[in-house]
């Protein structure tokens, strides 16, 4: 079988000292997890991005610019390659969420920590995607040649 990496987008949402976070999985036992997703096929990563927030979220974003390329080895054939973006919220669409979305939440930096301690988040990506950028980690969007 030949080798197929994961390429996923994340986005980092900050608002007024609180991150946009969805809950997702089972109910009774969900995770949390920034925004994010596969790209599709012909789909650039910022334009993965702006889709995957406003189905998880029903907010429309602006990417402002690339935190960091991250990589996440399951096992040798399970990879994935997440771009993490910073956005910025602009409008909240009101409409339906993706069916794997229990609910959205704006929560601060300590309710994260606390949720990460309590091994409820979907990965240890989350926070270092939150960490670099409180960091300064930001790479402008042209970074990514298309």
């Amino acid at each position: 079988m030949a080798f197929q990496p994961h390429v996923t987008v994340a986005a980092l949402i900050r608002r007024n000292d609180r991150y946009l976070m969805v809950e997702e999985g089972n109910p009774n036992n969900s995770v949390f997890n920034q925004p994010a997703g596969h790209i599709e096929a012909g789909e650039t990563p910022e334009a993965a991005c702006i889709r995957e927030v406003q189905e998880e979220t029903a907010w429309r974003v602006k990417p402002k610019h690339l935190i960091g390329i991250y990589l996440l080895t399951l096992h040798p054939e399970k990879v994935y390659y997440r771009f993490g973006f910073r956005a910025d919220a602009l409008e909240d669409l009101s409409t339906p969420l993706d069916p794997d979305i229990i609910a959205c939440h704006w929560l601060t930096l300590s309710e994260i920590k606390a949720l990460q301690l309590a091994g409820r988040l979907r990965s240890d990506l989350v926070m270092k995607l939150i960490e670099d950028d409180l960091a300064g980690n930001a790479f402008p969007l042209e970074i990514i040649q298309s």
